[in-house]
């Protein structure tokens, strides 16, 4: 076991916190993690000085299921309850957008549903806040979760909705958040699936409303889905706002354990009604593959070439993890002591002009 050092921590945002690198994530916890291995995986973190968490008021996935939405929170509150340790902790959930996710009868993030669903993450969580408060997606909708090849042209929801009633939106939005944050219910708040257009904007309505600026965004990125750069990358950058990396695995396919097509038996790829089919085609597999040759050739673990890539952007203080067993968890962890030389960053680059946008 190896003790976390101070290059283990980052600062998040303009939020004067300190979080790890390392962010344990928790999506499987309830479906494909019982809680009994939840907790070990959380003891497992705190071991290692894993002390940033997050979660959703939707999770577990693969699949989202009504009966099971807020179970994880849940298993999170009963290891607080159990083993405490709460003020050591910065927790992270979000708030559900519109869509066919609804805890709620309207499934829009309003000053009402806001309100309803902090409340509901307090008494699964068992705790009196929250450190980081998300936007699950904003209402006008997103291009991830495999929405990108949609989201321009004629036919977008997103971009044939009426500005004005998009900033009504926002300025309801954030100032209930505000309210959230004197309330003392919410510490801080954050984006997540979000564009230039939308951080940009909420931005400056904060400034308008007197209202905290958000301080993080939680956006797909990977060495298969560079979307954020380079616009957002720049927002994040000169307007200080942090990049909490989602699925810096690319739902497991960088591990290397799917080279060559293979789906091994237990994996995410081989459940019914995994949601991240929208990856699985020829030309990723092709980068999948790509990527993992590239590990081989500088003896490194393809996980950790890939969690440490995310983790070398300046815009990025810390990398979502999940895991399935502690085996992969240990893995994971490990990568924030992983530094890719030259040599890997310009093979990486190779791979990366060869297939730029596998998916």
């Amino acid at each position: 076991m190896q003790n976390p050092t101070p290059n283990h921590f980052r600062p998040l945002g303009t939020s004067g916190l300190q979080v790890s690198t390392i962010c344990l994530g928790t999506m499987t916890w309830g479906t494909q993690n019982t809680e009994a291995q939840a907790h070990e995986q959380i003891a497992t973190a705190l071991a290692e000085g894993i002390t940033f968490w997050d979660t959703a008021e939707m999770y577990p996935t693969n699949p989202v299921k009504a009966e099971t939405m807020g179970n994880t929170e849940s298993i999170i509150g009963n290891w607080f309850a159990k083993a405490g340790g709460r003020d050591k902790i910065i927790l992270a959930t979000k708030i559900t957008g519109p869509g066919r996710y609804k805890l709620r009868d309207e499934s829009n993030i309003t000053p009402a549903t806001l309100r309803e669903a902090v409340t509901a993450s307090l008494h699964r969580l068992q705790t009196e806040y929250i450190d980081l408060y998300q936007l699950h997606w904003p209402n006008r909708g997103s291009y991830h979760f495999g929405q990108q090849w949609a989201y321009a042209g004629p036919h977008s929801t997103i971009l044939n909705q009426r500005t004005p009633k998009v900033l009504d939106d926002m300025r309801a939005t954030i100032t209930t958040l505000g309210e959230l944050i004197k309330e003392g219910k919410i510490r801080h708040w954050g984006l997540s699936n979000d564009t230039s257009w939308g951080v940009m904007t909420m931005l400056r309505l904060c400034d308008e409303l007197g209202v905290p600026r958000p301080v993080s965004i939680q956006n797909e990125y990977s060495l298969a889905c560079r979307l954020f750069e380079p616009d957002l990358a720049e927002v994040c950058l000169r307007e200080n706002i942090g990049l909490l990396v989602w699925s810096p695995l690319a739902g497991g396919l960088l591990t290397g354990k799917y080279f060559g097509g293979a789906v091994p038996e237990g994996s995410r790829g081989s459940l019914a009604g995994y949601s991240g089919r929208h990856r699985n085609t020829p030309l990723a597999q092709a980068a999948y593959d790509a990527y993992t040759i590239v590990a081989r050739n500088h003896g490194l673990n393809s996980a950790q070439m890939a969690i440490a890539f995310t983790l070398a952007m300046p815009f990025c203080p810390s990398s979502i993890i999940g895991a399935t067993t502690l085996e992969q968890l240990r893995t994971n962890i490990a990568a924030r002591d992983v530094v890719l030389s030259p040599e890997v960053m310009e093979d990486i680059e190779k791979v990366r002009h060869q297939y730029p946008m596998p998916y």
